[in-house]
C-alpha cells in the first residue's frame, strides 16, 4: 500500500505544476475586460448595500398590531412600573404623577364630561 501512495505522489508532483502552468498561460491570453469587471463590481456593491437596508426596513413587518376601537376597555397583560399619569389634587386640578399599573387591571379612556352650568 505504501508503494502505491509513493507512486501516486510522484505522478501528481510531476503533473500538477504542468497543469497549473497551462491554466496560467490560458488565463493570461484572455482579454481582461476591465470595464465589464468594474461594472459588475459596482452592481454587486449596490446589491449588498440594499440587503441590510431591506432587512432594517422590513424587520418591523412581523409585529402584530391589533386595532382597539375607541372606548373599548383593555386588560393589561403585564405590570407597567412607574407609568406617567395625570391625577387630580384636592382642588380638582390635574397634576403629574407616577403609578404602577398592575397586571390584570383594565384601562379605558374616559371622555371629558361637561358639567352643567351652575353645578358648582
Amino acid at each position: 500500500m505504501k508503494w502505491l501512495v509513493t507512486i501516486l505522489t510522484v505522478i501528481l508532483k510531476a503533473l500538477l505544476p504542468a497543469l497549473f502552468d497551462r491554466a496560467k498561460d490560458t488565463a493570461e491570453d484572455a482579454d481582461p475586460q476591465t470595464e465589464l469587471r468594474d461594472r459588475l463590481r459596482r452592481q454587486v456593491r449596490r446589491t449588498w448595500l440594499l440587503i441590510p437596508i431591506a432587512f432594517v426596513l422590513f424587520s418591523g413587518c412581523v409585529t402584530r398590531t391589533v386595532y382597539v376601537p375607541h372606548g373599548t376597555p383593555v386588560r393589561l397583560r403585564e405590570t407597567i412600573p412607574k407609568a406617567k399619569v395625570w391625577v387630580k389634587d384636592e382642588s380638582g386640578e390635574p397634576v403629574k404623577g407616577r403609578i404602577d399599573l398592575h397586571e390584570g387591571w383594565y384601562c379605558l379612556e374616559l371622555e371629558e364630561v361637561e358639567e352643567p352650568q351652575g353645578a358648582e
